[in-house]
């Protein structure tokens, strides 16, 4: 009886492991909680490229936007953690967790993080038919037209919106929130002159600042970025101490196999070393960030305590 129960035993530990060599079987959904075109989903679409030569099988986006990325977020919680289904995580993942006072998922007991993608600073981009030419100048205006200044946002509590309504309480000034369900559809309205402000990823409204068609007046980060060397900081262009700065990573169900989601990090740490991916990378303006699941999850909870103090401080109130 013994000897039965221990080949029982041992014929059965080594089944997640053999999982894990065979994974993976099938095509991988990569979830993108925002439209296509923004830079979660370009910087995305770079990496899937790469996992897909390193994996052998296609790595597949799937854009799931709305709700300031909660609804794609949502998906991959509470899909099967079998590896098949991973998410992008980004700064609004964070923002979420201490603006929201109910989310469908949690945001560090329903996930297992894979690890981080790239980093990149925000911009602060006008609509050319503004009347200023530097930061200085945008808030002498919002001063002197209080609720007249629109600004866009990529929806209530993302990161764009918490970076804006921090420079609006630094500033002492009145400004309008309009909430989009990503990045191209602010953009869109930015452009059509139907909004005037947006903070936003220098990935994604680099070209159109570089073509003219929107007007740069300072990056978000604690230091001048290498894409933009030109334009100052927020805090170089008088209001000292302003930093908010992006990221981006990927995430999978919590309970995911650990040989699989090492299989993942291990994979996405190569990708991210490849020339193309630093390329393609640079193109958006954006930094390829090699970090350890357990570096990237201490981060993620480092950034959520983070937010979390910054929201109080500021008095916004939860959605």
């Amino acid at each position: 009886m013994r000897n039965y129960l221990f080949l029982i035993i041992f014929s059965c530990a080594p089944v997640t492991h053999l999982w894990a060599q065979s994974y993976p079987a099938k095509p991988v959904r990569f979830v993108v909680p925002f439209p296509p075109g923004g830079s979660n989903d370009v910087l995305s679409r770079a990496v899937a490229l790469g996992l897909t030569t390193q994996l052998g099988q296609q790595v597949v986006i799937d854009n799931r936007p709305g709700a300031g990325a909660m609804i794609g977020a949502e998906n991959v919680a509470k899909s099967a953690p079998d590896g098949y289904s991973i998410l992008n995580v980004q700064g609004s993942f964070a923002t979420n967790a201490v603006i929201r006072k109910k989310l469908p998922y949690d945001p560090m007991a329903d996930f297992t993080f894979v690890g981080m993608m790239a980093t990149g600073p925000m911009i602060l981009i006008v609509h050319p038919s503004m009347p200023v030419k530097s930061l200085k100048e945008l808030l002498a205006l919002a001063k002197a037209k209080p609720g007249e200044i629109n600004y866009a946002s990529t929806g209530s509590g993302g990161i764009n919106h918490l970076a804006t309504e921090l420079l609006r309480r630094a500033a002492g000034i009145n400004i309008v929130h309009v909430p989009y369900k990503g990045a191209v559809p602010a953009l869109t309205d930015l452009m059509g002159g139907h909004t005037q402000l947006f903070v936003t990823s220098l990935p994604s409204v680099l070209p159109q600042v570089q073509a003219g068609r929107l007007k740069a007046l300072a990056v978000t980060g604690a230091r001048r970025n290498s894409f933009t060397p030109g334009l100052s900081t927020v805090s170089e262009a008088g209001l000292p101490g302003y930093v908010v700065e992006l990221w981006w990573g990927i995430a999978a169900p919590a309970k995911t196999p650990n040989d699989i989601v090492n299989r993942l990090a291990a994979e996405l740490q190569k990708v991210l070393q490849l020339p193309d991916t630093k390329e393609r990378f640079a193109r958006e303006g954006a930094e390829p960030e090699v970090m350890s699941r357990d570096a990237f999850t201490e981060f993620v909870r480092k950034d959520i305590v983070r937010w979390r103090q910054v929201v109080r401080d500021a008095g916004l109130q939860q959605d």
